[in-house]
């Protein structure tokens, strides 16, 4: 009879150690963000290898202009403070300020598409020109998509904070958190691909 209540706090004891385990969604997301950056820096190494390696000729290359690029540069970095404002007023239970600092991250992400339209339709190269124009429009488009998956997920996340109702509160913040961590990423490799095709 003894025995009994002993199984019983061994086995309570056994149940809680299996029920408490540590959330490692954010690690999986950086680990995927790493391995998705490691596509980008493919892209980069195999454009600047073949640069340095086999100079394209003077009429395969192209000077860009840099005002459209300044300014979804520009879009982008500020989209990333607004979007670390939405993640504060989440904190503090200001749902109202959350919504509205996502809506406006997402808006600036669209703008960023946008403006990176009007600059293919006013670029003096074509997609299958050479090896820089396939590169260029490469890494810009596949940069683009991520940043149109990511203007989906902060709509999304907006509309799931809202107030009542919503499921991303300040108690269940990791939604929110693991979209402003994939936005910086984006925002992040913009950065370096304004850098290697408009600058060097």
């Amino acid at each position: 009879m003894t025995t009994i209540p002993q199984l019983n706090k061994d086995s309570q004891e056994k149940g809680s150690e299996v029920d408490e385990h540590h959330d490692v969604r954010m690690f999986g997301l950086a680990a995927f963000l790493i391995a998705d950056g490691m596509t980008f820096a493919g892209f980069f190494a195999a454009y600047l290898t073949f640069k340095a390696v086999n100079p394209l000729f003077p009429d395969a290359i192209y000077e860009l202009e840099l005002p459209l690029p300044t300014l979804n540069t520009v879009l982008l970095l500020v989209s990333s403070a607004t979007f670390h404002r939405a993640g504060k007023a989440l904190r503090t239970n200001e749902s109202k300020a959350c919504q509205k600092w996502l809506l406006i991250t997402a808006a600036l992400g669209i703008a960023f598409l946008a403006s990176q339209m009007v600059e293919y339709f006013s670029l003096p190269f074509g997609l299958t020109d050479n090896l820089y124009a396939s590169t260029f429009y490469a890494v810009t488009g596949f940069h683009g998509l991520h940043v149109t998956l990511g203007s989906i997920m902060i709509l999304i996340v907006w509309w799931q904070s809202r107030s009542p109702g919503g499921r991303i509160t300040s108690h269940n913040q990791f939604p929110l958190e693991a979209a402003e961590l994939y936005w910086h990423f984006v925002d992040g490799i913009w950065v370096v691909l304004f850098v290697i095709f408009y600058l060097l």
